[in-house]
């Protein structure tokens, strides 16, 4: 069993790794929009976007939503993003958080 549910499932590592990165996105922004309480519609505006783009994200229907649609809702939220590259202690690594400033 691998750490990637989606490698288990029988999709080519670069199709599951996609796909698990855009699941996580995905559940950090759910998870998000709980802890704050917010309806559907109040994600929505927060966001700057349409309340149902919210509900898929909520019901888990993301297949039709990219990454850099995700990474952007995150930094729009004020949530880090990481991205590393590598396996070990020789990963390279890069993060985006947004400024106090901003």
């Amino acid at each position: 069993m691998s750490r990637n549910a989606f490698v288990d499932l029988g999709f080519s590592k670069e199709e599951a790794t996609a796909l698990h990165i855009r699941a996580q996105l995905a559940a950090t922004l759910e998870q998000y929009i709980e802890r704050q309480g917010w309806t559907q519609a109040e994600a929505g505006r927060a966001l700057k976007v349409k309340q149902p783009v919210i509900s898929k994200i909520v019901n888990g229907d993301i297949d039709r939503l990219s990454i850099e649609f995700l990474v952007k809702l995150m930094v729009r939220a004020g949530l880090p993003v990481n991205v590393s590259s590598g396996r070990g202690r020789h990963a390279r690594r890069m993060t985006h958080r947004r400024s106090a400033a901003a």
